[in-house]
């Protein structure tokens, strides 16, 4: 039996939420309603998610040891996560972002910094660290070293999640390790070049033999190509409060669908709706919900569906959910 069904090697970050009524235009002026510090980050965030879904989870990575640093540690502890090989930085800032909330539609705007201190060295990701879980769940920041455990992952035969929305140089070193890419919208084109979501995660899957190519598509749901075929899921429709970590809870579930043994088609229904319940509160994690209120909403909820992708996709394809 694995020690731990997934293990996380990726960024963390301590975020403070400006809530405004409305975006200001260019070089405007808008008061801002609250000010609401509150824990973040790509795997991090995907972490709590799953093991608020009561998997055995690690998570790997480094913080710094600063006031926003303790935040974050205080916010993982107490999870159930295990956290033996999160690195403290001493003298160093922990990742931080600034994140606009426009109250009128819960969309957001992220100012981030992520100080060269807390970079992952691959030769500070041991084997056994990755050899004991069932699944290996990578962002691209740290590429040397999420490439390192990607590899340690490949050669005793655990699958890896990806959770990438921008180029990272070295990266094409990452990907074939890949079982399961889920992008954010942009990065497919900007990766392949080619602006026509469908024809660039069929070359990425053609190209690096990921199991699964699919991307997230906020407001529009997700697509994912398994199996030769396109399989479209439409958005939720929620009270949006806050977008802030809908991708990343979006990629914890996933890891979890998959890791449950579900279908492609429910595993993207389950992440869409456990995504959507995370936009009804404030925070990256501010609605992280358990197992009932996601069945619960993928029973009950309205669909938004989007004619590009619904029209293109499998045209056999049963009822879908998304992100937001």
């Amino acid at each position: 039996m694995s020690e731990f069904d997934l293990v996380g090697v990726g960024l963390n970050a301590t975020d403070t939420l400006l809530i405004v009524p409305h975006f200001p235009q260019y070089a405007g002026k808008v008061p801002f309603e609250a000010e609401i510090v509150s824990p973040g980050g790509q795997v991090a965030s995907a972490m709590v998610a799953c093991a608020r879904l009561g998997l055995r989870v690690k998570y790997i990575g480094a913080v710094g040891d600063d006031e926003r640093g303790r935040v974050q540690m205080e916010s993982l502890q107490g999870t159930g996560i295990n956290l033996d090989h999160v690195q403290l930085r001493k003298g160093c800032a922990n990742q931080s972002a600034y994140i606009i909330i426009d109250r009128s539609t819960g969309e957001r705007t992220v100012l981030w910094r992520r100080d060269d201190c807390l970079r992952i060295d691959p030769d500070q990701i041991s084997e056994d660290q990755i050899s004991g879980a069932r699944m290996l769940h990578i962002d691209g920041h740290d590429t040397p070293a999420v490439a390192h455990a990607a590899a340690v992952a490949r050669r005793h035969g655990i699958p890896v999640t990806v959770d990438v929305d921008t180029i990272y140089h070295g990266f094409d070193k990452v990907l074939p390790n890949v079982d399961y890419l889920v992008a954010s919208s942009e990065f497919p084109a900007a990766w392949t070049g080619n602006r026509d979501p469908f024809l660039a995660l069929e070359t990425l899957q053609n190209e690096y033999g990921m199991k699964v190519a699919a991307m997230t598509l906020g407001a529009h749901g997700s697509l994912a190509r398994v199996d030769g075929e396109f399989l479209y899921a439409p958005a939720f429709v929620v009270n949006c409060i806050d977008t802030t970590g809908a991708g990343d809870v979006f990629h914890g579930a996933f890891c979890y669908a998959v890791l449950q043994g579900m279908p492609m088609r429910q595993v993207l229904e389950f992440s869409n709706a456990m995504a959507a319940l995370n936009c009804t509160a404030l925070g990256a994690r501010g609605g992280i919900r358990g197992l009932e209120a996601i069945r619960l909403l993928m029973a009950r909820a309205d669909r938004r569906s989007h004619p590009e992708f619904a029209g293109r996709s499998n045209p056999t394809a049963g009822p879908a959910t998304s992100n937001i």
